[in-house]
């Protein structure tokens, strides 16, 4: 008796053979897809083809900006994608049933939080040494991409993007401060007025950084406008720029512990600073939690703070 159309499927599609596919086509080449799934690209490339053919139709194009997905290839796409996702809540509520913190962690952090979330999440996983975790650095261009394609568990961010339906959970204090060389002129003057930082060459992050913005609504609300010296991509950039003696700038006091430490920046006594904003975990408000990125985001509601500040996480303090 012949196979129906669904049945060869069946008996031809893996799992992997989607997953293959779906990375390929989300991330936009073969050569990303293998280093993403750990492949190598020859792997990837004679699984689509196992695909394509039992799927008896091409899937992928090549075209200048790499493979693209032909017609076909979109509806094996879209249902891959539902496919995986199902697969993965599947598993996530299985490991709720049995209880077990482990597993993969993919945790998405903007580039001023790398100086505290590996401390964050190096505590956690001390706790739960069977958690696998992903820590991935962007930047404020690419939040919105990563939330929509639910890359990661959990994003760290400063303010959460307005064009999304997202949960935003405020976990700890982003405390920004004006930075100067320790030979600045205004290094140990007191009270400082915002109107003087006029007269001050401003190095700035790109147009779309959180701290930027913050900055700007700041100054915007006193009537106050400066022309930024320069532009950097980076605050680590910034760093080495007021260290060079190029300007001053507003940084997240977290980032500047060795800096400061070391006596190689100091804060200015500016008004209306520090300037208090929140670091958030984000994730899209129709995403299903994996047990262990639920655990991991109550231990920084509850411990991340006291941890970085030289304290002991609750399940040390109750033993």
């Amino acid at each position: 008796m012949p196979y129906s159309s669904a049945e060869r499927l069946i008996r031809h599609v893996t799992l992997r053979q989607l997953q293959i596919f779906e990375t390929v086509v989300r991330l936009q080449g073969y050569t990303r897809a293998a280093e993403a799934l750990h492949l190598t690209q020859p792997t990837v490339s004679m699984q689509i083809r196992k695909l394509s053919e039992a799927i008896g139709a091409p899937l992928l194009e090549m075209t200048r900006q790499g493979p693209r997905a032909t017609r076909t290839g979109r509806e094996v796409y879209e249902a891959a994608r539902e496919i995986l996702g199902r697969m993965r809540v599947l598993g996530e509520e299985t490991a709720d049933h049995q209880g077990v913190v482990g597993g993969p962690l993919k945790i998405g952090v903007i580039t001023t939080a790398k100086y505290f979330m590996p401390q964050l999440l190096g505590a956690f996983i001390n706790q739960h040494p069977a958690v696998e975790p992903r820590l991935t650095v962007t930047n404020q261009h690419r939040v919105v991409e990563r939330l929509r394609n639910h890359d990661d568990d959990l994003l760290i961010m400063g303010r959460a993007p307005d064009s999304l339906e997202v949960e935003v959970h405020p976990f700890l204090d982003n405390e920004l401060v004006v930075v100067a060389p320790p030979n600045h002129p205004l290094a140990h003057a007191r009270h400082i007025s915002l109107d003087q930082l006029r007269r001050e060459r401003f190095l700035v992050r790109e147009p779309g950084s959180g701290t930027r913005q913050a900055i700007e609504r700041l100054l915007a609300a006193h009537e106050i406008r400066i022309t930024p010296y320069m532009e950097l991509g980076s605050s680590e950039a910034i760093k080495q720029g007021v260290m060079g003696g190029l300007g001053i700038s507003v940084l997240s006091r977290r980032s500047l512990r060795l800096e400061l430490a070391a006596g190689h920046i100091v804060i200015l006594n500016v008004e209306s600073f520090p300037l208090i904003r929140s670091w958030n975990a984000v994730y899209p408000r129709d995403r299903h939690l994996p047990y262990a990125a639920r655990v991991f985001l109550d231990f920084l509601m509850t411990d991340g703070p006291a941890i970085l500040e030289g304290g002991t996480p609750r399940q040390e303090k109750s033993e």
